[in-house]
This record gives C-alpha cells, sequence and structure tokens, in this order.
C-alpha cells in the first residue's frame, strides 16, 4: 500500500511540474522594489529563541516542582 501510495504522489509531482509553461525569462520591471528576506528569517530565528526559552524554563520549574514533592 505504501509503495502504491509513493508511486501515485510521485507520479502526480511529475505531472504538475511537467504542466507549468517555459515562456522564458520573467520580465521585470527595473521599478521594482524587492522584499529583504533577511527581515523576515530575523523574526522567525527570534520567535523560536522565545519559543525554547519559554519551553526550557517550564522544564525547569517542572523539575523542580516534582524535586519538592519528593522532599
Amino acid at each position: 500500500m505504501k509503495y502504491i501510495l509513493l508511486t501515485l504522489s510521485l507520479i502526480l509531482v511529475s505531472a504538475l511540474t511537467y504542466a507549468q509553461s517555459f515562456s522564458g525569462p520573467p520580465s521585470f520591471t527595473p521599478d521594482v522594489l524587492d522584499n529583504p528576506i533577511d527581515g523576515g528569517l530575523s523574526l522567525l530565528l527570534g520567535a523560536g529563541a522565545v519559543y525554547g526559552a519559554k519551553k526550557l524554563r517550564n522544564k525547569r520549574n517542572r523539575d523542580n516542582q516534582d524535586e519538592n514533592l519528593e522532599e
């Protein structure tokens, strides 16, 4: 069953990529301002650091509570 599902998904993905048209290079106007990737990545990095710190803090608090219950 897994083999059949894998085969069908690979066929679907290859059909979708083949169906895209190749009409040449995209035409951009010179006055287009690109958005920097750095802004979003730094926000994601900061959010990940805050999430990790919160998880670590919760784990330490839970461990301290367990030690207090044993005494």
